[in-house]
Parts: structure tokens; sequence; C-alpha cells
């Protein structure tokens, strides 16, 4: 099966595997420790064969076309976690959920969002190039803005350890990828060793959802409303960065093909990235991460809903 296969039947691919999980941890709730056990690993390697594909020593090529560049900051940086913490103020969340929400929609996504740009008539060329930025910013800048937008309860429900391993486990496959990067770039096993990176985030990010799934089954199964609540959100984001890059590609005067790849830009987030901090939570804070796989979820879907409305209706020739 090629990664493109893979990619077409993603959505299909995460909802097996969450309902795998769920009744595996309803069938045997002794295994949840194992598989919470299991977790850390499997995300440490999911976000390695990202960080593989992501060209992180190009951040100059990002400066190239200062226009584009500006825009993709000023949407992801500024005024998408303006409105994510509009969003979390209009609909009440708090505690878990505020705090799994923030997390999640405050980082723009650096790997599907560039085949979805490509399956969406983008500028790919442009997508790998804001990538590496996209990364560095959202790593320094996070910590800032759960400061001003989470509640203090959020912020000190991390433990020092839990929340320095979490960042271990994101920052060391990074470090490795980049230390790696000349080798990957000028080798020829280093160029096979890249290309096959490129099938593995799927099963990877499969087998980290069947793993939540079956470690965190009752606080699923206790958040089914709550989870109802944050769906419109989700939502609601989506639709909103639509029209925000729509209107930042008019007032900017970019491309056709920049603007369709400013849109999928703003619309897809990096719930992987964030998912080992919510992951870090004590116990009865689980519904963070419960709440970012589900974002996942509802992203997918509005990316096939993007595929074919961003080209068609929004960024038509």
């Amino acid at each position: 099966m090629s990664a493109a296969t893979l990619e077409r039947h993603q959505l299909a691919i995460y909802l097996l595997a969450t309902v795998l999980g769920l009744q595996a941890g309803t069938l045997w709730p002794a295994a949840a420790p194992v598989l919470q056990a299991a977790l850390w690993p499997a995300l440490a390697l999911l976000l390695l064969v990202t960080f593989v594909q992501v060209p992180l020593l190009h951040v100059r090529d990002a400066l190239r076309d200062l226009r584009f560049t500006a825009a993709v900051l000023l949407g992801n940086f500024v005024l998408l976690p303006l409105l994510a913490w509009g969003l979390v103020a209009l609909f009440g969340l708090e505690g878990p959920l505020r705090l799994g929400v923030l997390l999640v929609l405050l980082v723009p996504c650096t790997d599907w969002f560039i085949a979805f740009a490509q399956l969406g008539k983008g500028d790919g060329a442009r997508a790998v190039a804001v990538t590496p930025l996209n990364l560095v910013l959202q790593l320094v800048l996070l910590p800032l803005y759960l400061w001003y937008m989470a509640d203090a309860q959020a912020l000190g429900a991390w433990q020092g350890g839990t929340l320095a391993a979490a960042a271990l486990t994101v920052l060391a496959p990074l470090l490795v990828a980049a230390a790696a990067e000349p080798w990957l770039e000028r080798h020829p096993a280093g160029l096979r060793v890249r290309a096959a990176a490129t099938w593995w985030p799927v099963p990877l990010l499969a087998l980290v959802v069947f793993l939540v799934a079956g470690a965190q089954v009752g606080a699923v199964r206790d958040s089914l409303a709550a989870l109802g609540h944050i769906v419109p959100v989700f939502v609601l984001f989506l639709v909103a960065a639509a029209l925000l890059a729509k209107a930042m590609a008019r007032a900017l005067r970019l491309p056709t093909p920049q603007g369709r790849t400013l849109a999928f830009s703003l619309g897809t987030r990096n719930a992987f990235i964030v998912l080992p901090l919510a992951l870090a939570l004590p116990p009865g804070w689980e519904l963070a991460a419960v709440a970012i796989v589900a974002q996942s979820l509802v992203e997918l879907v509005g990316m096939a809903v993007y595929v074919w409305a961003v080209p068609r209706h929004l960024f038509r020739h």
C-alpha cells in the first residue's frame, strides 16, 4: 500500500483505530497502564518520521517570498491565536477542555497540510518552504500563548518532571532529525530514508490514536457530552480560517495558488506535537488529550471539504 493510498483513507483508518482502542480498553481495563506507557515511544517515533520530512535547516527559503510568508505568520501566530482565545471564551470552556482546545488550535500544522495543499491545487513549494519557520515559531510562542490564554489552574496542573519528559518527547526527535538532515539530503541512502518516511505517519498516528483511546477509555466514555460542546468550536475554527485566508490573500494580492496554500496552512493544526503535553497532565485532566484527538478527526473531515471547496469556490482562477 502506497503512502498516497494511506493518506486518502486516513480518516477511516483513524476512526477504526479509535473504535478498536476503545474496545481494547473496555475488554482489558488492566492493560491501560501498558497502553499509556507505550504511548511515549510511539509518539516519539511519529514525531521523528514527521520531522525527517521537514526541511528544518531551510528556514531562509521561506524568506524569499516575504509577502506570502508574512501572510502565513500573521495568520498563524497573531490572528488565529486571537480567534482561538475568542472561541474558548465564547463557548465558556474551562479546565481540561479549555486547555486541550487552546493547545491544539494554537499550533499550525507542519506535515499533512503540505499534502492537502497539493491536493487542493495550492503551491507545494511554498508550503514546504514555510514549514520549518512555522515549526520553530510555534515551539517558541506556545508557552507565551498559554501564559495569557489558559487559566491558572491549567498552568498549575503540570508537574515539572512530567512536563520535562513531554518536552523531551518533542525536542529529542527534532534534534535528531535536524542533525541527520545534511546526510538525508546529500547521500543516496539518506534520500531513500526520507522517501520511506513518507509512508509511516499514518500508521504511526493510527497506533497513537489506538493507544490514547485504549488508555483513556474511561475519560472518553465520560466526556461524550463534553465533546459535543467542543466539536462546534473546531468546525467554526475551520470556517473562520478559510474566510480569513480569503480576506488576507485579497488584501495582500497573493496569487491564487498561494491563497489556496494559505487556506490549508491556517486550517490545519499540529495535534500530535502538543499531544505529549496533554498526556503529561495529572489524573483528572485526561479530557485535554481527548479533545486534541477529537480535533484531529474533525480536521480530517474539514480537509476533505477544503480540498473540494478551496479550488472550486474560495480560490477559483
